[in-house]
């Protein structure tokens, strides 16, 4: 019987093993609602650091295609209407309202060691938030958002990394809208009395 041999060097031939890239997994538990106020219906209102500065009231609505930036955060960072691009696209507000952008603008957004540009709209209209990140964010950066359990979570270097909401201003939030809703209906009332 003849056997037939391998050249010397394939006997030091290992098989080759696919290279995998382990990702984290991204949910949610139970625990995660930890330090929550339960039960709530709480919007998701985060600190992120935009444009090199850390910026309070941002509201997490993965309902919206686009992010927005308000007029207090537009003058916070010392923004100017040249800064802007053109932005022909009108919004529709919460309240319905056809709302015209003064512009847009590509801003960097720090989570941790992440950092994501992002194009945001500028409008002038009233919200007690300074801005809201949309989508496109939470894409960009790989991550989900629960309002239930008050979290982003995104991976980053292997890891799962967080932003926790604020419920207490999510809550401030609300009382402002409600607040202005209120006072902007009695002066329309008492218009409309005289």
């Amino acid at each position: 019987m003849s056997v037939a041999r391998l050249p010397a060097e394939s006997n030091n031939l290992k098989p080759k093993r696919a290279r995998m890239e382990i990702r984290p997994v991204l949910g949610f538990s139970n625990e995660d609602k930890i330090g929550t106020i339960q039960p709530h219906d709480d919007a998701l209102v985060v600190t992120l650091r935009i444009g090199g500065y850390d910026v309070k009231r941002v509201l997490v609505d993965q309902g919206s295609t686009v992010e927005v930036m308000y007029p207090d955060l537009y003058k916070g960072l010392g923004l100017k209407p040249e800064d802007l691009t053109t932005y022909n696209s009108p919004l529709i507000s919460f309240k319905g309202k056809t709302v015209i952008p003064k512009g847009q603008i590509r801003l960097p957004i720090q989570t941790g060691s992440e950092v994501v540009e992002i194009n945001f709209i500028v409008v002038d209209a009233y919200s007690p938030y300074m801005a809201i990140m949309a989508r496109p964010w939470l894409h960009a950066l790989e991550a989900v958002s629960s309002t239930l359990h008050q979290k982003v979570k995104y991976p980053s270097r292997g890891h799962v990394e967080e932003i926790v909401g604020n419920q207490p201003v999510a809550r401030q939030c609300l009382v402002a809208t409600i607040s202005r809703q209120h006072k902007t209906s009695s002066s329309a009332t008492a218009e409309r009395d005289l």
